[in-house]
């Protein structure tokens, strides 16, 4: 039809986003009791129970718009969302030209008789398909252990430590594995995280502090690529502008873990869910 392998991919991706939207937009619902899907008796317990998780928080405090776009746990959290975005992000961008130039230069284009951007495209989904099981994995964990904080902090740095360990192992099979892990932590850490808002805040603030964290943390999108390209063509190799990702998820492994220590933001009844 005209069009080439990468616009055939946009429409691909593209389609089912819009498809899902418009389904989201008829069926999901704001309320538990106007969830057409549930049963009545259903509704009537999840409703009882985000009520109850609502006026548990609100009686420690109860936090108005304009405090939780200043407070300082908001503002960690967003420090802490700069640091995965920044990682992920990253991986994203540069892992296809980090795995064709190793794939090319072992010559495994030759060996297996596929074309190298094919091999590439299928190389790269594997971190990804690893990633998607560790995610859910880890988030039932979360659930069952009602344990939030290091279920942040143990894949991020886990995550950060296997991207620094690729980018100097010489053994292209290891340093495969290595960035398969990475993803596996990177993308296990995020959907616990969005939980560690919402264990303090509600309603207006929960949305303000919320959209706040996600603004100021899609920084991370924008200076993790921009970085390793920089670093890229001032030495001519990826190797330093790895280490630099994986400064960001390590950084957001360590204040996630001093931020749950001092505030005790372990809260064990936010579901996973809630994010």
């Amino acid at each position: 039809m005209g069009l080439g392998g990468w616009q055939w991919l946009f429409i691909i991706e593209g389609v089912p986003s819009v498809l899902v939207g418009l389904w989201a937009l008829r069926h999901l619902t704001d309320k538990p009791q106007e969830a057409a899907w549930l049963e009545p008796d259903e509704r009537i317990a999840l409703q009882a129970k985000i009520d109850h998780e609502r006026t548990s928080r609100e009686v420690i405090r109860h936090y108005k718009l304009g405090e939780a776009l200043t407070n300082p746990r908001v503002l960690g959290l967003s420090l802490v969302s700069v640091g995965i975005n920044c990682g992920l992000y990253g991986l994203i961008y540069w892992l296809p030209q980090i795995v064709k130039a190793v794939a090319t230069d072992i010559g495994l284009d030759n060996v297996t008789g596929v074309s190298i951007n094919t091999l590439t495209g299928y190389l790269v989904a594997v971190p990804y398909g690893f990633a998607m099981v560790a995610m859910i994995w880890w988030t039932r964990h979360s659930d069952i252990t009602h344990e939030r904080v290091w279920h942040v902090v143990l894949p991020a740095v886990v995550s950060g430590l296997s991207l620094i360990a690729a980018a100097y192992l010489g053994n292209p099979v290891l340093a495969a594995v290595a960035l398969i892990i990475c993803a596996m932590g990177g993308f296990a850490a995020l959907p616990t995280f969005w939980t560690l808002p919402t264990s303090f805040l509600t309603g207006y603030a929960a949305a303000g502090g919320i959209a706040l964290i996600n603004s100021i943390g899609n920084l991370g999108g924008f200076i993790g690529p921009y970085a390793i390209g920089w670093i890229k063509d001032a030495t001519g190799e990826t190797t330093l502008g790895l280490v630099v990702l994986a400064t960001g998820l390590i950084m957001a492994g360590v204040v996630t873990f001093l931020m749950g220590h001092d505030s005790k933001m372990e809260m064990a009844g936010s579901p996973v869910t809630a994010g």
